[in-house]
């Protein structure tokens, strides 16, 4: 073998253990950001989670929120109710009330006429 072919044996070597060199540190380099990817990835994971997990809770103590503003409208509705039932009594009784005070007026009106006459009648 010459000179020149060993030159070029030589340089072929050299430059496939360069690919190879090359070709491993690609692949570790690849590696290497997959992991960093997959890390960030569950990192986003876990926040998501826990952003889940607070709305949840969040969710949970809106809805009691929402049962018991319901039952607080509930309960005024029944007091309104109430009032209301109380309000047309009272109309209704201020109204026999008023009845009463114009039959006792005319009595009046009319005891009063009697004695006038009564009255005319003694002199």
């Amino acid at each position: 073998m010459s000179t020149l072919g060993v030159i070029l044996v030589v340089i072929a070597a050299i430059v496939l253990v360069a690919l190879v060199v090359f070709a491993f540190r690609r692949t570790a380099e690849n590696r290497r950001e997959r992991e960093r990817e997959s890390q960030r990835l569950t990192r986003e994971v876990a926040g998501h989670r826990q952003e889940a997990e607070a709305h949840a809770v969040k969710a949970a103590e809106k809805k009691d929120e929402a049962a018991q503003e319901r039952a607080n409208a509930a309960e005024h509705a029944a007091v309104a109710e109430r009032h209301a039932q109380e309000a047309k009594e009272r109309k209704r009784r201020a109204a026999e009330a008023e009845e009463r005070a114009g039959r006792e007026q005319r009595a009046s009106e009319f005891h009063g006429e009697r004695a006038a006459d009564r009255e005319r009648d003694l002199d």
